[in-house]
């Protein structure tokens, strides 16, 4: 006789456990997390997963591209000397305000103004031999070749005396534009030859903030964008972007732009480094949490979504700016139904029941 088989407790207990265990695997589990009670209006829907959704409709944004900068006069220039002299005054003291064509230094004349009047003389001279040569050719009682020989010399001597005046000029370097002395580069007493550098100008009545920028995020710039710099005491200067490289840094892949930054109250920030907002052009776009984003195999940032055919769709998006717990994002339908929770426990094709949250 064959003995039917009884299942004792023990037995139906490991059998009940396996079925379980089987029934997680098929996908079939509540998608949402213990801690997130699904809402008490969903569907029963045993076979297929629940997510929650909401639908969103895009907005009016205006995205800031956000970088580091570094701050730089607008202008600085080392004044060189242009003579072979001796310093013999600095009219104008370190940090005080100077305009252009203000004299900077005064450096030893020397034996010039004798050799502008030497050339003087030597240039009247051959004006009136030129012209008595002038005189005669046209009688035919000159040579032509005579008349060449002294406009030759005359040229020479006025080059000369130019020159001349010239070098006496450069006796007192000047200043080329507005600016603030930054630094004495030489001493009263000291011998110069032309090139050598003797003072700083500095001009920070304007600014120039430089930046390099992602070259994924270049494109989205153009000259005259306005710009907001935040100085690192959190003070803030306004700007607009007034240079794009044209071609990327061959290192970094990133293009370097410029910012013009009014400065009135002359703070002294060149060389510091600041934040730099730029400004885009107003878009279209969608207001999520950041925690709703998510990346592809590729490692593209996107979001997931649920169509018409309540199937869940992960799309590509363009990050615009992220500030606390709001993350703009560009690339969405105008309207779309977006899976706010349980999308982490499904794949995009998946056919889920959706449930709209209140």
């Amino acid at each position: 006789m064959i003995e039917r088989f009884k299942p004792g407790p023990v037995t139906l207990a490991v059998v009940l456990a396996l079925a379980l265990a089987g029934w997680l695997a098929s996908g079939a589990v509540n998608s949402f997390r213990d801690d997130e009670p699904a809402p008490a209006h969903s569907p029963a829907a045993p076979d297929l997963p629940r997510v929650e959704t909401r639908w969103l409709e895009a907005e009016m944004h205006a995205p800031r591209l956000t970088v580091q900068g570094q701050i730089e006069a607008w202008q600085q220039v080392d004044v060189a000397a242009r003579i072979a002299a001796t310093v013999e005054a600095l009219p104008v003291s370190v940090g005080l305000p100077v305009r252009a064509g203000e004299v900077l230094v005064r450096l030893s004349e020397d034996t010039r103004r004798e050799q502008i009047a030497r050339f003087e003389a030597e240039a009247r001279l051959r004006e009136r031999e030129f012209a008595a040569v002038e005189r005669l050719r046209g009688s035919n009682m000159q040579t032509e070749t005579e008349a060449l020989r002294l406009q030759s010399e005359l040229a020479r001597i006025r080059a000369e005396l130019a020159a001349a005046r010239m070098a006496l000029r450069d006796t007192e370097p000047r200043a080329p534009f507005d600016a603030m002395l930054d630094r004495h580069l030489v001493e009263v007493g000291d011998f110069v030859q032309p090139g050598t550098p003797l003072l700083r100008l500095v001009a920070i009545d304007r600014l120039k903030v430089s930046a390099q920028v992602p070259q994924q995020e270049v494109l989205h710039l153009a000259e005259g964008q306005h710009a907001e710099v935040e100085l690192l005491d959190g003070r803030r200067l306004s700007g607009r972007l007034v240079f794009i490289a044209s071609a990327a840094d061959a290192g970094t892949r990133s293009f370097r732009i410029e910012i013009e930054v009014a400065n009135p109250d002359r703070l002294r920030v060149a060389g510091a480094s600041a934040t730099l907002r730029v400004h885009l052009e107003p878009v279209r776009a969608h207001r999520i949490s950041p925690a709703l984003l998510v990346l592809d195999a590729d490692g593209r940032l996107g979001v997931r979504a649920v169509d018409g055919d309540e199937r869940v769709v992960q799309f590509p998006v363009r990050l615009l700016g992220v500030s606390g717990e709001t993350a703009w994002v560009a690339g969405l339908e105008e309207r779309v139904r977006l899976v706010t929770r349980g999308g982490g426990f499904v794949e995009p094709g998946d056919r889920v029941v959706a449930v709209d949250a209140d």
